[in-house]
């Protein structure tokens, strides 16, 4: 018997949001702020919110929190969520990671300063515990904290344990081990802006066995496994309200259906519906999605 549902290893920051009441502005004009946050933000942070919220006990390990980031985390994640940060360290002189979103319409605009905390020559992230996975019933795993992220998909591996991934190259360990991983339009750009979409999404299948998903936004989903066709899925329609926070709880949803062992179609369907009801609400951390609001969405 696992001691908590699921262990995620990743980034858990503190974002300052600005919800914008029209589309973001051209440079040099004005545009009205409708609305402003200080909450719990990350791929992570924002991942173990939406898991709490669905009813999973969520142990969470990574970055470092510091002075600006531990008061605001503790508020949410440990004490509203019940979220288990006890491995998380704390630096006293260390600010924390922090970011500033700025939302308008149908897009966010994300601001930080992530350049200079990996180029630091101090890792301000903690190593992943065994125990701490074994201990899991799944685990949601973030490819950022280089050879941690490797050691964490190592020991999943070991221990038997099923993980679901964001953003890794197809060549990479923690892709080969996974169970799932999630592709962002975003990353395909960034990393693979002259390759055809068809052909990256055999490279990806035929070098892991788990299932490969590929996100377009607002567009059809590619996902499928190796030596199989591919299968699309149409997103959900709602009425946006924010994308911020969308790809974190995309990855809820599929670490939420590993967990409760959903049949891949089923899984990614419960994905885009939990990226799509976190579309229609805004901010997450005040208005996380339940299951019976999922659920009623893919009633519809």
């Amino acid at each position: 018997m696992s001691k908590y549902d699921v262990y995620l290893y990743g980034m858990t920051l503190v974002t300052t949001m600005h919800l914008l009441t029209k589309e973001f502005p051209k440079e040099d004009t004005y545009s009205e702020i409708k609305e402003s946050y200080i909450l719990p933000g990350g791929e992570t942070g924002s991942c173990a919110l939406v898991l709490a919220s669905l009813g999973c006990r969520v142990k969470v390990d990574g970055n470092f929190q510091g002075k600006k980031t531990k008061p605001v985390l503790d508020k949410y994640l440990v004490e509203k969520f019940d979220i288990d940060m006890s491995r998380v360290y704390y630096d006293p002189d260390f600010d924390g990671v922090q970011d500033m979103v700025i939302i308008g319409g149908n897009t966010r605009n994300c601001f930080g300063t992530f350049g200079a905390y990996y180029s630091d020559k101090v890792k301000r992230w903690n190593s992943p515990v065994k125990e701490d996975i074994a201990n899991a019933g799944v685990v949601g795993l973030d490819p950022f904290f280089m050879e941690q992220s490797e050691t964490a998909a190592k020991y999943c591996r070991e221990l038997g344990k099923k993980y679901v991934t964001i953003d890794c190259k197809p060549d990479t360990i923690i892709h080969k081990y996974s169970e799932v991983n999630i592709i962002s339009n975003e990353f395909i750009q960034d990393n693979f802006p002259d390759t055809d979409v068809n052909e990256l999404f055999k490279v990806y299948t035929d070098s892991t066995d788990g299932l490969v998903i590929f996100t377009f936004g607002s567009r059809e989903i590619m996902y499928g496994r190796k030596n199989q066709p591919v299968q699309r899925f149409n997103p959900f329609k709602v009425q946006v309200q924010s994308t911020l926070g969308a790809g974190d709880s995309f990855k809820a949803g599929a670490v939420y259906g590993l967990f409760k062992q959903l049949p891949d179609r089923k899984l990614v369907e419960f994905a885009a519906a939990t990226a799509a009801t976190v579309c229609s609400r805004f901010p997450l951390a005040l208005n996380p999605p339940t299951l019976d609001i999922i659920n009623q969405l893919i009633k519809k």
